[in-house]
């Protein structure tokens, strides 16, 4: 009769290669899909060209003004006198806010110049304008 030896001496092996594998093939995924989230949040409106155009980070305060000078805060359409009111409701208590102004191209000027007055009056909110 033959007695089955007992093979405790080999040990098991767990290969986490594989593993490693589906956790970037993830991470790659996530990545790519959150540079494609990271949408304006403003009314499409065709902005000008800047060469000298820098990068900011997103705002939590976006003014559109659409070609007819329709103003828009955060897409929500408001009027031009209600503008301060929402922006400091919306700056609350901080210090400082950023706020990004996207004028379309065919906007007359002195739209823009009278929204950026408007929230020049605010303490503490830098303006920026968005260009492409």
């Amino acid at each position: 009769m033959h007695v089955p030896e007992d093979d405790s001496d080999d040990s098991l092996e767990i290969n986490i290669v594989p593993m490693i594998d589906v956790v970037f093939a993830l991470l790659t995924f996530f990545i790519m899909a959150s540079l494609n989230l990271a949408v304006s949040q403003s009314l499409n409106v065709n902005l000008p060209q800047a060469d000298a155009a820098g990068t900011q980070t997103e705002s939590d305060i976006n003014i559109s003004i659409d070609p007819q000078g329709q103003i828009a805060l955060n897409q929500q359409p408001i009027a031009i006198a209600d503008v301060p009111t929402a922006v400091q409701a919306i700056k609350g208590n901080r210090p400082t806010a950023f706020v990004v102004i996207s004028g379309d191209i065919q906007v007359n000027y002195g739209r823009v110049v009278e929204v950026m007055d408007r929230l020049s009056a605010i303490e503490g909110v830098r303006i920026g304008v968005a260009t492409q």
